[in-house]
């Protein structure tokens, strides 16, 4: 009997069921419940998304290695800015009989009131930043040399702010102008100048494991202090495009991100809406995007 690798990697968890806690909003990825007035239950589900669109087939154990990034990170990471997590046990919240739905894929946090932005940090051109670069020669209205190549680096890494689109709406780029008028300049300098900061912490030791890390995004809010926090997630193949290193100095990308999702979506036709949502993924996306991420996971943290 030949041995299914799609149940090999056991059951998935596509939402939590948690009857301890009530249930403030489910976005792309986390379920977030409150605990009390001041912190969160974050739990990552085994959800799967794409162009903006949660897919109706999960991925087995996504949940889990993205907590196990972000944890990572939000450790190797502290000595730059204050980050959301409490230093509490995830499974001191729930009820005995929930505690399986959240091991290894939660985290408990401090209730803060997040910025209205996403901080990208780009440090090659790609994605929505190089359809702008080949049509403009800008990204975010930022002038970049005449010539790049996806492969190619930038002289130094650009911030490029995002909105924050609510599930199943669009994230739109902003210029850094527009951000300061949303939340103050000086604000959005140190949105920008953290931002970057985390980036360039966090590439110069992924190259050591053979990652390139072409941009990434950061989510920040302001603590009961007004400081700034690192939140949300950070640093995981959800919010970041991780690129193999020796690849990419022979000029190719191999990504070790969703890029199997996306690639078999653009060969059905079908980016976006109800009919992406309908979908059913073969298994080799599903397994495709799990190997990526346990990748990006093993290299990067070690285990």
């Amino acid at each position: 009997m030949t041995a299914n690798p799609l149940a090999a990697l056991g059951p998935a968890l596509p939402a939590t069921t948690l009857h301890s806690l009530p249930l403030l909003a489910r976005g792309k990825v986390r379920d977030n419940y409150a605990v009390g007035s001041d912190r969160l239950l974050m739990v990552a589900s085994d959800r799967l998304s794409a162009f903006d669109v949660v897919m109706k087939a999960p991925v087995p154990g996504k949940g889990r290695l993205l907590t196990a990034m972000a944890l990572f990170w939000f450790d190797r990471l502290a000595h730059i800015v204050p980050n959301h997590l409490t230093g509490q046990a995830p499974d001191s919240v729930v009820a005995p009989d929930e505690v399986a739905q959240v091991a290894g894929r939660a985290m408990l946090v401090k209730r803060l009131t997040p910025l209205p932005c996403e901080a990208v940090v780009r440090g090659y051109v790609a994605g929505s930043g190089w359809k702008e670069y080949s049509k403009s020669g800008t990204v975010c209205g930022i002038a970049l040399p005449p010539g790049l190549s996806m492969t190619q680096p930038l002289a130094e890494p650009i911030f490029t702010p995002a909105t924050k689109a609510a599930v199943g709406d669009h994230d739109e780029n902003i210029s850094f102008a527009q951000l300061a008028a949303q939340i103050g300049a000086e604000r959005a300098a140190e949105v920008r100048d953290t931002a970057i900061r985390l980036y360039q912490a966090a590439s110069a030791y992924a190259l050591t494991r053979g990652i390139v890390i072409a941009d990434t995004k950061f989510e920040f809010g302001l603590d009961q202090a007004g400081r700034l926090t690192l939140m949300d997630e950070a640093l995981t193949p959800d919010s970041s495009r991780f690129w193999l290193a020796d690849e990419l100095a022979q000029g190719r990308i191999v990504a070790l991100d969703k890029q199997p999702l996306r690639d078999w979506l653009a060969s059905t036709g079908v980016t976006g809406g109800a009919e992406q949502a309908a979908l059913d993924l073969p298994e080799a996306v599903i397994l495709g995007v799990h190997e990526r991420y346990a990748r990006a996971h093993r290299l990067l943290c070690g285990s």
